[in-house]
């Protein structure tokens, strides 16, 4: 490595307040430095120290040495990017030729051992995962990086040739951009030359642009990424160089691609493009910022999706021979800043369009980012003409660690019925006729539910001073569902009764108190269905109370003394069990529990707040009332006890 001189390196102006962009570049891999320097502490530290001061050198700013240099460290940008990615997918290797020479290659691929048509392909780098992550069996064998934004030397694709290519010969593929096929062009004649079978297949996919009238032709983009699997599938299927070129070329003739973006990308080193101002998007242009066909306003993604479409099926400009009634497969593909979430959104949107605006049965749908434009926010939709072989490529299986492997095969229905648990509490055309423990029941569910609609004022106006103020209102709605409900719940089975008592309280509460009591029956009803229908003893029925409480507990986060309905319910709980060990009368003792209920309620007064929206306010005013929560535990925990008493005494 040379640097210019110590002239070059200070700054005699003291200026080294303006940031420079590569400052964000890491310095030059280690692997650049010669291996009989690279152990000197010394001599790291002068490397380093050396790549700092120019960075900070306002002469290296103004200095024509400046372009030179940025070249230089754009080097490591892209071998950097090729060390992590072979680090992390042991499949892949790389050619020992760093900074010129930059391939990506099978780690199970040799040249002299190789029985299978070799596919290369690659281009300028900042189009990742494209294209040295779409290497692997079943799809590249070889990738071909070159700088950022620019077509990789002749050195270096003749290089990742020689490497994987075997007697059966090798496949180009490239995008249509002039370098990239001037460079793999030249690349192909030499190895020709050299005694290699090499075919070439050029990929045009963009629809964004008018017919040209020049020798430019269509762009390539992210379409180019099918025509990777379609030739490496039929290359896995050790079809010959000829038929598998000619299953790559038919590829690239039936896929389209229009790419959309809402900013243009940041190129390291360079001041980024305004040309798009706030609330503009640009339809059409390419995967290396250049301009598109239009700049417009920002429209609703639907709108979007349409004129895209609009522009691939063209029958003006016929890009893609594709017409109504026939298949077809899609890829949304995000340009480097665009979430997983809006692209999902994008593609929800695109296939229906697809099926119901151009008639289309869409089989294969494949979404992610598969070939970007470094930090550009934006998307592009590539159609490509389906038939049985096109589907059979695009189904084999690929060890390219980008490529979306669960996209495979035939879609079933997207969407099912949500599945609903058998219910017993389907109305009937004749009352049932209630046995004792039914009749009970209803007593205790009834008395608990009006105990609760007669609290709703109370409630609200407690929570008012240490909460939202809509307790009782919640509340409120969980009770009057219950008395609605109650004449369909099967309630000559206690279990199953608990369990739609949940049901309706879910279907009608809301908010957290309506998950918290859901819970709270579901799990009585898990504990209580393991009874025998004929009855439900009392001691049953604390064994579910103590469940329930501790289910509560266990995802709600509070237990005793978090001043929530937790403190009505587990003293209930505790002189509940206590009662019945003791062998006190269990209706009795469902009264005593109920005492203990509205004690514990009562002294929440006295509590901190440990959750829910009470924790905000101050102990002060937490000590005016008592807890809603836990007094509306309280209330219909001792009306339903009252009302048991009630109906034995009668």
């Amino acid at each position: 490595m040379a640097f210019p001189n110590k002239k070059l390196i200070d700054d005699p102006n003291g200026a080294c307040a303006s940031r420079f962009p590569l400052l964000s570049l890491s310095p030059p891999s280690l692997r650049s430095i010669p291996r009989s320097l690279s152990n000197s502490p010394a001599i790291l530290a002068f490397f380093d120290f050396c790549h700092r001061q120019l960075l900070r050198s306002e002469c290296f700013r103004r200095s024509s040495v400046r372009n030179r240099l940025l070249d230089y460290f754009f080097n490591y940008v892209v071998t950097e990017f090729i060390e992590g990615l072979v680090e992390t997918y042991s499949g892949l290797q790389y050619l020992d030729g760093f900074p010129l020479v930059k391939v990506v290659l099978r780690a199970d691929v040799s040249a002299a051992t190789y029985d299978k048509v070799a596919i290369v392909s690659g281009g300028g780098s900042g189009h990742e995962p494209a294209h040295a992550g779409f290497v692997g069996e079943g799809m590249l064998t070889a990738a071909i990086c070159g700088d950022i934004f620019s077509s990789p030397p002749v050195d270096s694709i003749l290089a990742g040739i020689r490497a994987v290519t075997g007697p059966k010969g090798c496949l180009l593929i490239v995008k249509n951009y002039t370098g990239d096929r001037l460079n793999f062009g030249l690349a192909a004649e030499i190895a020709k030359s050299e005694g290699y079978k090499v075919e070439t297949v050029i990929v045009g996919d963009d629809c964004a642009l008018p017919p040209p009238r020049g020798i430019a032709g269509r762009r390539g983009l992210a379409g180019t990424i099918l025509v990777h699997k379609v030739a490496g599938a039929a290359a896995a299927g050790g079809l010959s160089l000829a038929d598998v070129a000619a299953e790559a070329k038919h590829a690239s003739e039936i896929v389209g691609t229009m790419g959309v973006a809402l900013t243009v990308c940041s190129i390291p080193g360079q001041v980024a493009s305004d040309r798009l101002g706030p609330g503009k998007m640009e339809l059409g242009l390419g995967i290396h910022g250049e301009p598109g066909a239009a700049v417009a306003d920002i429209q609703p993604v639907n709108v979007v999706v349409s004129h895209v479409l609009q522009q691939i099926l063209s029958t003006e400009t016929n890009y893609v021979p594709i017409t109504r009634g026939e298949r077809v497969v899609l890829m949304v593909n995000g340009l480097g800043a665009t979430p997983t979430m809006e692209l999902m959104i994008i593609a929800g949107k695109t296939v229906p369009k697809l099926q119901l605006e151009h008639g289309l049965a869409v089989d294969r749908v494949y979404t992610g980012s598969f070939m970007t434009s470094l930090d550009m926010a934006g998307f592009s939709i590539s159609i490509m003409k389906a038939d049985p072989v096109i589907l059979q490529r695009l189904d084999a299986p690929t060890k390219a660690p980008y490529w979306p492997v669960a996209a495979d095969g035939n879609h079933p229905p997207a969407k099912i019925p949500v599945p609903i648990p058998a219910s017993r509490s389907a109305k009937t055309d004749e009352p049932l006729q209630l046995n004792e423990q039914g009749q009970i029941l209803e007593v205790a569910i009834e008395a608990a539910a009006n105990a609760i609609i007669n609290l709703k004022d109370n409630l609200n106006e407690w929570d008012g001073k240490v909460g939202d103020g809509d307790c009782g209102s919640t509340m409120y709605r969980g009770a009057k569902a219950i008395l609605e409900d109650i004449k369909n719940y099967p309630l000559n089975d206690a279990a199953e009764t608990v369990g739609e008592i949940g049901s309706s309280i879910g279907r009608s509460m809301g908010g957290t108190s309506g998950i918290i009591y859901t819970i709270f029956f579901k799990a009585a009803h898990s504990v209580l269905k393991a009874s025998s229908h004929s009855g439900v003893t009392s001691k049953q029925w604390a064994e579910a109370l103590a469940v329930s409480i501790a289910a509560v507990s266990k995802y709600g986060g509070a237990s005793a003394g978090y001043r929530t309905l937790l403190d009505a319910l587990i003293p209930a709980s505790l002189v509940l069990e206590e009662k019945l060990n003791s062998g006190v009368d269990p209706c009795i003792a469902f009264v005593l529990s109920s005492e203990a209920a509205l004690a514990g309620a009562q002294s929440t007064v006295d509590m901190q707040a440990q959750a829910g929206r009470s924790t905000y306010f101050s102990g002060e005013i937490l000590s005016t009332v008592p807890d809603p929560g836990a007094m509306a535990a309280a209330t219909w925990y001792r009306a339903a006890a009252l009302a048991v008493k009630a109906k034995y005494q009668s």
